[in-house]
């Protein structure tokens, strides 16, 4: 796409947008006259609930609020939320007549002292206080409340709930506390627990409702939620990763994801064994059968979920197992090119892109990865997706290290070190655990990072954002503990990043030019990590040795080295994602590093045909054949792919010597490749063809063709040899 087409386009996006705005005004302002001039809603607000009374700097503060419409027509109620006498959040919300509804604020401050809150004309209070230190001498008590649990989540009128608490004291000096618990903001109970210096004690509260609804439970600062259910009824929640795809309970039809409401007993789930654009094709179930339909006896609240290959993007990689491929990722994410970076006042450019980075690392299991007649790895990359890809480099990496050790390998971004990236790092087999970890909303998810178990850390998506200046971060505050004799400091972290959908990005992207906004502003901002200083305050670190995005949604574990980054001996990091990045695990490694020994395996590649794609993407195309030159080196010489390719990797492994005693044998896929989708799905700016080409000097992609281009002076030979697979539009 050229510079004044892509112009045209945005110009054309601001026309509609203000078309809609417009026709927006005219309709709010008849609306607002009906209303005022025919009925009258009245509202009441009651039960102001400010959680925690008394919180660190930075950590969210929960208010609720009841409100009430006592009129007799439904009708929506404004609510300004000031703290200190300055408006922090305004929500709209539509109630029913006789309707109560709870309304739910979050604040967070980072000057201690006390703040007063007003909404509704109710007030109250809460304080910030300085960060506890893990104590070492002095004769204090430092009591917190962690691990909230509530069991079940959902339950029938008159039901049981437990509700529990863990409370430690981590100071050395005896101490009381008080643990309040509340309910829709209304308190239940009270209790007063004593502990010594160093003590620990579960604290448990229990509870019946009548009602059906959802229910907010508050108690020592910490929030979480269970529902009210009719009497032998369950929900079912059905998901199938990225894949949105039709499916059906008893017959009946409906859409992944969703949560439904079914009678107790057994119920019939049906999955097709591919959607209808064939991107995704179905594997296993959770519980690891394979059959699409299975019958499930819903006895209580209940999770299933199905494995399509396709993931959300990207090329997907498949390897040898003995018996035939199985599926193992999605790699690149981070290759995929249209990252739209931020606005600029050029007319001519008025977008810059991401450059992205091509690279991954993906370690493999290696009990599915088998040899084949004795010789060789086979593994083999397949474009599911609607897609061109480019592949540049591909290795297989395999690592021979201490048997008492494992072994991973880092995250990617643009911005980080090279000397990390790519980096093999020991870890111990056993890891500390974080003391403290809470998200954006205040809720302790200590215990949903502390083993690998599938249960990950909730998120949210920066796309639900109010505006480009009102981000809602998706964020993790950690306290590792006392990390002051170690001499390198690893996380081991494993999780994943849900893109949300691309009518969502569009969405998101539309925003930035139905308003002006500022020259620079970010429009996918990068993810971020903070560390605490001796002061309490939050020092962002050195953009080079930043957090990592996850590659894909399938979770994955990666290392961040986080030797030398702490400026005092006080070890809260802070990580906040733009995106929705979710964790399952972290763990903290201070094992120094050991001696592994690593070999690297080139590959001889054949790109095939694997099936026949209706895909619109065009132009020239790497031909069929032998494509092993190209991935042997990160050169700027491409496998160019669409929909449909395939290429099959083998790896020669008859040489490798065996692993030595008391060793233990890993392997790595290392591979670079870029990708992108048609233009009308996620990327702006360029056609759905194979040129231009990326390059890795580019600036972005796409890249102002009359300020820089692929340096084709550098590569005729490749171009003209490999590339002749001319498809015409």
């Amino acid at each position: 796409m050229t510079c004044s087409s892509a112009i045209t386009k945005l110009k054309v996006i601001l026309i509609i947008d203000l078309i809609i705005v417009c026709l927006a005004a005219v309709g709010y302002y008849y609306i607002q006259k009906l209303t005022t001039s025919t009925v009258k809603a009245e509202f009441q607000v009651t039960s102001i609930s400010i959680t925690p009374a008394e919180a660190i700097r930075e950590q969210p503060v929960v208010i609720l609020v009841n409100v009430t419409n006592v009129g007799n027509v439904p009708s929506v109620f404004t609510l300004d939320l000031k703290v200190n006498g300055t408006i922090k959040e305004t929500k709209a919300v539509e109630i029913e007549s006789g309707e109560s509804k709870i309304v739910e604020f979050v604040v967070t401050e980072s000057v201690v002292g006390e703040y007063v809150v007003q909404v509704g004309g109710l007030t109250g209070k809460f304080k910030i206080i300085e960060i506890p230190s893990t104590p070492s001498t002095g004769k204090s008590a430092v009591i917190s409340a962690n691990r909230l649990t509530i069991n079940p989540t959902e339950e029938w009128p008159g039901g049981s709930i437990k509700i529990s608490v863990d409370l430690t004291n981590y100071g050395d000096g005896k101490g009381f506390y008080q643990l309040t618990l509340k309910i829709n903001g209304e308190t239940r109970e009270s209790k007063t627990i004593e502990l010594l210096g160093g003590q620990s004690t579960k604290v448990e509260f229990v509870v019946t409702e009548s009602v059906v609804g959802e229910y907010v439970v508050q108690v020592g600062g910490l929030t979480g939620k269970f529902k009210i259910v009719p009497k032998g009824m369950h929900t079912l929640h059905v998901s199938a990763g990225q894949a949105k795809v039709d499916f059906k309970i008893d017959g009946q039809s409906y859409k992944t994801p969703c949560a439904v409401l079914l009678s107790e007993g057994k119920h019939i789930i049906s999955m097709p064994p591919t959607d209808p654009d064939g991107k995704y094709v179905f594997l296993h179930w959770e519980d690891g059968s394979k059959d699409p339909t299975r019958t499930i006896t819903l006895t209580k609240e209940m999770w299933i979920s199905a494995t399509y290959s396709g993931g959300s993007s990207c090329p997907s990689l498949f390897v040898w197992n003995g018996t035939g491929y199985v599926y193992v990722a999605e790699v690149s994410n981070h290759g995929w090119l249209g990252y739209m970076n931020y606005i600029t006042n050029d007319p001519e450019w008025p977008i810059v892109y991401w450059r992205n980075n091509p690279w991954d690392y993906l370690k493999l299991d290696k009990n599915q990865l088998q040899l084949v007649n004795g010789s060789h790895y086979e593994l083999v990359l397949s474009q599911k997706w609607d897609e061109i890809f480019y592949l540049d480099a591909a290795c297989l990496v395999v690592v021979d290290h201490p048997a008492n050790v494992d072994v991973y390998s880092t995250g990617v971004e643009q911005y980080l070190d090279p000397g990390y990236m790519g980096k093999i790092y020991t870890v111990s087999k056993n890891p500390l655990a974080p003391i403290f970890a809470i998200n954006e909303k205040g809720e302790d998810v200590l215990p949903l990072i502390l083993n690998r178990d599938g249960v990950f850390t909730p998120g949210v998506n920066g796309l639900l954002s109010p505006s480009w200046d009102n981000i809602l971060w998706n964020r993790l505050t950690l306290n590792l503990g006392d990390l002051s004799g170690a001499e390198q400091i690893k996380l081991i972290v494993t999780g994943k990043v849900d893109w949300g959908s691309p009518d969502d990005y569009t969405a998101w992207v539309e925003k930035f030019f139905a308003n002006e906004v500022p020259n620079g502003t970010q429009i996918t901002p990068s993810p971020y990590m903070e560390v605490m200083d001796g002061n309490g305050n939050w020092v962002m670190v050195p953009c080079e040795r930043q957090f990592p995005l996850p590659p894909d949604v399938n979770s994955r574990t990666w290392v961040v080295d986080l030797t030398g980054l702490f400026p005092a001996d006080n070890y809260w990091i802070r990580i906040s994602n733009f995106w929705n990045v979710t964790f399952d695990y972290i763990g903290i490694d201070v094992t120094p590093q050991e001696e592994v020994i690593i070999y690297r395996i080139d590959p001889c590649a054949t790109l095939y045909q694997e099936f026949e794609s209706p895909s619109a993407s065009y132009g020239n195309f790497t031909r069929y054949g032998d494509v092993t030159l190209l991935v042997l080196s990160y050169d700027d010489e491409f496998v160019i792919g669409r929909q449909g390719d395939a290429v099959r990797l083998i790896f020669p492994v008859n040489n490798l010597p065996p692993p030595a005693e008391g060793m233990e044998r890993d392997f790595f896929f290392f591979v670079a490749c870029w990708f992108k989708d048609p233009a009308g799905n996620w990327g702006y700016g360029f056609d759905f063809t194979a040129d231009p080409l990326p390059f890795q000097n580019m600036s972005g992609f796409p890249y102002p063709l009359n300020k820089e281009n692929y340096p084709y002076e550098l590569h005729w030979n490749y171009l003209i040899e490999y590339n002749t697979r001319t498809i015409t539009p």
